[in-house]
């Protein structure tokens, strides 16, 4: 498929050192878009060069912390246009990627891209004008050297690109539903995606749950908000490793069996209810050890408090110290092709989240063969159908019976995996760039959006994938 039509994608998850779901989206639209027939173009916020010559510009994208600081004449120079002049615009720089900076480390990070542009500190300036600003916040208006038709935002912050249709990604609404378990300023966000829903051309969500959420929270017209979906790409090369090989990564890396210990992943923080998890899992007695790879995140404390030292008292009542330390493993992260082997071969993964958006590990353990245990809540019945074990994520003792059930029932994983890997079929990136097309070519279509009007809406009617569930 061809098209002269292209399409901007931020990088503000992108430019993260370690993935996160948003920044695995990213990189799945980039793709997406360019298998569309669309020129792809990324528009990250790192740091300003230390100077004018662009192979210094190809430096500092790669390394911003260690590139140097720019003499103060441009400093000066900077300071003086970027927030005196115009303190609500910003000024994309283009990325010379010339081969001249070897990027191979980068390559699993990298979007696909046709051009990469720079505006320095553009996502800490977003930031701090959302904290800043009153409650009618003005965006900040980005200029970039070159048209876009679409600028795909996966994460809403402030800012737009003038001349191009704009359309915002609300993944999920957590700090509105679960506001006890996020460290955001619940006022500032709220208004800021009220803000957001007036003056976006449209609002893509990840799921019929969160579209429900952004509707019915934010008071946006149905038509106004698509479900995409996420898609779930796992490369061959990763996805297809024999067993034998997988078998010798997990175990020579970790000294832990093949297919005998169950595996979580993601940030420790609130949502994702380790610290429920955990108290399942030694409620079940397993001798099947768990291994919790994550990051600690916000409210760490609270969800790990059952494998702090000063916990001896309530695991006397279930196992001695020692029986914690040999039966539950804490690895801070993994690479992906690591992950991918962790993932294959565990015995079962655990996902018990109190809320998601999409829940993209307990699709990606899908697709991987891995039987699932995951929550009641949110969008997870939704997203996984009848392809993983479902439990009450609120409760315990409910977790502990799941667990034991996988544990045990060797015919209950055989079904789970087999109905997993079909139901992780539907978010094939060939179903999500269908559904990307379906808004992108719905949005192109419309007039510009009146300047005195505060909302535009797009009657766009996506079709949902077969045997999707939608929640009431």
């Amino acid at each position: 498929m061809s098209t002269n039509r292209s399409v901007l994608i931020d990088g503000y998850n992108l430019g993260l050192e370690e993935g996160t779901g948003l920044a695995t989206y990213a990189r799945g639209v980039s793709y997406c878009t360019h298998d569309l027939g669309y020129t792809t173009d990324i528009l990250y916020g790192m740091p300003a060069a230390p100077g004018l010559h662009p192979l210094l510009r190809e430096i500092a994208f790669f390394d911003p912390t260690a590139a140097g600081t720019p003499p103060a004449w441009l400093a000066a120079a900077r300071h003086m246009q970027d927030r005196v002049l115009s303190p609500f615009s910003a000024h994309a720089k283009r990325v010379p990627i010339t081969g001249q900076v070897i990027t191979t480390h980068y390559q699993s990070r990298l979007p696909y891209f046709d051009t990469i542009w720079n505006a320095a500190n553009l996502f800490a300036r977003a930031e701090k004008h959302m904290r800043t600003s009153q409650l009618f916040m003005p965006r900040i208006r980005v200029h970039v050297p070159a048209r876009h038709d679409i600028v795909h935002w996966t994460y809403p912050l402030p800012l737009y690109v003038p001349g191009a249709k704009n359309i915002y990604v609300m993944a999920d609404l957590v700090p509105l539903r679960l506001p006890y378990t996020t460290l955001d300023v619940k006022r500032q966000f709220f208004w800021l995606l009220r803000r957001l829903a007036r003056v976006a051309d449209h609002i893509i969500t990840i799921s019929e749950t969160s579209r429900k959420d952004v509707i019915n929270l934010l008071g946006v017209p149905e038509s106004k908000v698509s479900n995409t979906y996420l898609t779930v790409h796992i490369p061959g090369k990763y996805a297809s490793k024999p067993d034998e090989v997988v078998k010798r990564e997990v175990e020579g890396t970790f000294n832990i069996k093949y297919k005998e210990y169950m595996l979580f992943f993601g940030a420790i923080e609130p949502k994702k209810n380790v610290g429920r998890l955990i108290e399942g899992f030694l409620a079940s007695k397993t001798d099947t050890p768990l291994v919790i790879v994550g990051k600690l995140a916000w409210k760490f404390e609270k969800e790990l408090r059952l494998l702090n030292e000063d916990a001896t008292s309530y695991l006397e009542m279930t196992g001695s110290v020692i029986y914690r330390r040999r039966r539950i493993f804490r690895v801070e992260y993994a690479p992906f092709p690591l992950l991918v082997s962790l993932i294959k071969g565990a015995k079962c993964v655990l996902f018990p989240s109190l809320y998601e958006g999409f829940g993209l590990p307990a699709v990606e353990a899908m697709k991987l063969g891995t039987p699932v245990l995951t929550s009641t809540e949110s969008c997870m019945p939704e997203v996984v159908g009848d392809g993983a074990l479902l439990v009450n994520p609120y409760d315990p003792r409910e977790i502990a019976e799941g667990i034991s059930a996988l544990d045990s029932d060797a015919e209950l994983r055989g079904s789970l995996s087999a109905k997993g890997r079909q139901r992780a079929d539907i978010y094939s990136p060939e179903a999500h760039a269908r559904r990307l097309a379906e808004v992108y070519d719905a949005v192109s279509a419309t007039k510009p959006r009146a300047r005195r009007r505060a909302t535009w809406t797009v009657p766009v009617q996506l079709a949902k994938p077969s045997g999707s569930q939608t929640l009431s």
